[in-house]
């Protein structure tokens, strides 16, 4: 048994091969992490969550070393790294790819997902009942809802569609949405609204005894059942609070790098991976490097774990 002082240490030691990994891909591709700041040529003229749609250890990296990928599946958490995406046509949507992430089949009760359109594209609805929010990683979307206009969604801009919602997202160019969907869990009177936004508009708030930033992408009201969580982290910042908890936690990583602590594993996490976290499972994170780390990550809220 290693004295817990020691455990830092050990990980440490955990990140030499992924960096030596890491310095041998820019030496054949060009990029590697980029841990300088954001003013100095690694980081210059870069669209916002470029790491996310290009992320340093892509397939092209990795194509000297067949089998390797940093995915891991457990019965209560995984991390979905991108050499691991498996994109196929999604169903029903018009020129357009999509890699599920997260679903059912891992234990969750939620769907996490990468729609990758092309000019031309347009998607299609959600099961019924279902909820949906979209995130955009990339490029620009046209959304349109038979009630009202049609909304512009840029990178960084957001949709909650509320379940049965008509509604269509079509794009003229490259672009990467992620979409979460689930079941809608009704209680009383209670309809959530059509939401449209972007985070630099969502307030900061308050984080009793954590150090990091937080925006809330949806109202903490009743009728919201889910919510989606900006958080970000300075280098060496780290959740204070090593949670443990009855919610669910599909999780991407926007920007930065850091070590995330999953039940007794722990991983290098860059901008791109995806991890899916079941209940009660302990989790931590570190932020990394010299640049912030931001993370989106879903949460269920306000239902009764019982219904």
């Amino acid at each position: 048994m290693l004295p817990a002082g020691h455990h830092l240490f050990l990980l440490a030691l955990a990140l030499v091969p992924l960096a030596s990994l890491v310095g041998a891909a820019a030496a054949g591709a060009g990029e590697g992490f980029c841990s300088a700041e954001p003013s100095s040529d690694c980081s210059q003229g870069l669209p916002l969550y470029w790491k996310v749609t290009n992320p340093t250890l892509a397939p092209v990296h990795l194509q000297d070393l067949p089998g390797f990928t940093r995915s891991v599946y457990k019965k209560d958490h995984a991390l979905i790294t991108p050499e691991s995406h498996v994109f196929s046509p999604l169903p029903d949507w018009t020129n357009t790819l999509g890699a599920y992430l997260i679903s059912p089949a891992l234990g969750a009760h939620f769907t996490m997902y990468l729609a990758n359109m092309q000019d031309g594209s347009k998607s299609a609805l959600p099961p019924k009942d279902v909820e949906r929010l979209i995130f955009v990683l990339e490029g620009s979307i046209a959304l349109s809802l038979e009630s009202e206009r049609s909304h512009s969604l840029l990178v960084d801009s957001y949709a909650y569609l509320p379940a049965n919602m008509k509604h269509s997202m079509t794009s003229d160019e490259t672009s990467t949405l992620v979409i979460f969907e689930r079941r809608y869990t009704a209680i009383g009177d209670y309809h959530p609204d059509l939401i449209v936004g972007s985070t630099d508009k969502q307030p900061l708030l308050e984080t009793p005894g954590e150090v990091f930033e937080l925006r809330k992408l949806l109202p903490t009201s009743l009728p919201y059942d889910f919510n989606i969580h900006i958080m970000d982290f300075q280098p060496g910042e780290y959740l204070n609070v090593k949670e443990v908890h009855y919610n669910q936690h599909g999780l991407l990583l926007l920007e930065g790098q850091g070590i995330y602590r999953l039940g007794d594993s722990w991983y290098p996490v860059q901008a791109g991976d995806t991890i899916w976290m079941a209940p009660f499972v302990p989790q931590w994170y570190a932020a990394l490097g010299k640049t912030k780390s931001r993370y989106l990550l879903y949460k269920d809220v306000n239902r009764n774990p019982l219904i």
